[in-house]
């Protein structure tokens, strides 16, 4: 896709760099806030306490069941109709395919700490915008697949910000960009704006999916918003940061709900 394409680009300049110190000037942060390797080492941190916040807290031992980020289990089920089942398959496949595109990219292995500590307070910050939308509204409008004790709420938001992006950014627009740049050959200049529009909306829709809440226009329109932010943010500065951001609006959407329950 068009997003991976450039960022490639950026990688092959790393690639003949480091042939040659004098070819090309070092990456700096924009860049290398957008490689596999330093989007996977933002992202580990949540797919580990995910899997172990629903192990301690959004598991029900006697009924033998456990609450899932629904995009979680929409990758379970891809696996299941290619013959593979596995409780972790999920969160070895984020790593699996960062580690995978990093090393097709031909990427450094080397690790920038401050590129990790800025991508983490620029998640924080393209959070914000969507936490002034959330304020203005009567209530908490959740993008998680889930509801429950605040626990588990807070369960869910660490897994929200990985899945629901791997699903609706990364795969979706691979698949967008198979069917309508590929195969349909439209423009780049109507196929982008096309492929932020559809991904917000099945962003929206699938918070609906299987009755997991009421539809309301209100929420609807706030999380097609939201789906577009993302998208147009996942363009512009790819799935890592992307990830974090919506991770951050739900960590701390969750934790606004809960101090204003508490007062």
């Amino acid at each position: 896709m068009s997003r991976a394409a450039d960022i490639h680009a950026l990688s092959n300049s790393q690639s003949r760099a480091s042939g040659s110190d004098a070819a090309c000037p070092p990456l700096g942060y924009f860049q290398k806030s957008q490689a596999p390797l330093h989007s996977l080492l933002l992202l580990l941190p949540l797919v580990i306490l995910y899997e172990a916040g629903t192990t301690y807290f959004a598991t029900d031992a006697k009924h033998h069941t456990e609450q899932r980020i629904l995009a979680f289990q929409i990758m379970q089920q891809f696996f299941i109709w290619f013959g593979a089942k596995g409780r972790y398959l999920p969160a070895c496949a984020v790593c699996a395919i960062l580690l995978s595109w990093h090393i097709a990219r031909r990427d450094s292995w080397e690790i920038d700490w401050m590129t990790e500590i800025g991508m983490v307070f620029e998640s924080l910050f393209w959070s914000l915008p969507l936490i002034f939308l959330d304020a203005l509204s009567s209530h908490y409008i959740p993008m998680i697949g889930g509801h429950g004790h605040w626990s588990t709420m807070l369960v869910m938001s660490l897994g929200a910000g990985v899945y629901e992006e791997l699903v609706f950014r990364l795969a979706l627009f691979s698949l967008l960009n198979l069917l309508i740049v590929d195969l349909l050959r439209t423009p780049h200049r109507y196929a982008i704006p096309l492929m932020v529009l559809l991904s917000g909306l099945t962003f929206s829709l699938y918070h609906y999916w299987r009755g997991a809440e009421p539809f309301s226009t209100h929420t609807f329109v706030f999380r097609t918003s939201a789906g577009i932010y993302f998208s147009l943010l996942f363009f512009w500065r790819g799935f890592g940061i992307t990830s974090g951001c919506h991770a951050a609006y739900d960590l701390i959407a969750v934790t606004r709900m809960i101090m204003v329950g508490v007062a």
